[in-house]
């Protein structure tokens, strides 16, 4: 139970990816008046969060309304979850999901979607969909503790990236890019053998 709460966990928090998301939220929030910062994050994580519960609650019936496997969601997943390691790994123009800047206060998008409640994470937590409570629960308390991760690392945004710089920051984020890397192929290759099952 412990074992499959860890994994859910680092999983979550590599396909969410906070720390990489510090320079964009700081960016994103920098025409923001300082005292409306913290409800703005708050609010992004909250929709984010959200997002993601319904995602992981209701993900078998949105499965069977589209008529897709596991199998092709579980080999879908890890395709992106690849693409999006490779722009982590190595980064573009803009950041992994494109500019995030703008002269307003953002809501929805891009903070919450796709930052933080993107395909990879969607993805993800489509596979968490289970008839087992005690999966559920497992699950539901991953992500519970992934949004305080957001909260905490969003919420002193600015101050981790005065404190560490840009450099660490980045440095960092190619690091969670490589190990996501090394997880999203293990899950194109469980895909992949599921399906090979289907043919025996």
């Amino acid at each position: 139970m412990t074992q499959n709460f860890f994994q859910s966990f680092i999983l979550l928090i590599l396909v969410t990816d906070p720390f990489g998301s510090v320079p964009i939220f700081v960016s994103a929030l920098k025409n923001v008046a300082p005292e409306r910062r913290w409800r703005v994050v708050v609010r992004e994580c909250a929709i984010a969060f959200a997002l993601l519960l319904l995602f992981m609650f209701f993900g078998k019936h949105f499965l069977v309304a589209l008529q897709l496997s596991e199998v092709s969601l579980r080999i879908g997943g890890g395709v992106i979850l690849f693409l999006i390691a490779l722009r982590m790994v190595f980064p573009q123009e803009g950041g992994i999901f494109g500019d995030a800047e703008g002269d307003h206060e953002p809501f929805i998008v891009p903070l919450a979607i796709p930052l933080l409640a993107g395909p990879s994470a969607l993805a993800t937590v489509l596979l968490f969909s289970s008839d087992s409570r005690m999966d559920v629960v497992i699950h539901v308390a991953a992500l519970t503790a992934v949004a305080v991760v957001w909260l905490i690392v969003l919420l002193s945004a600015e101050r981790l990236q005065r404190v560490l710089g840009i450099r660490a920051m980045t440095a960092f984020e190619r690091l969670m890019g490589l190990i996501l890397t090394a997880m999203s192929v293990e899950m194109l290759l469980a895909g992949i053998r599921d399906y090979l099952k289907t043919l025996g």
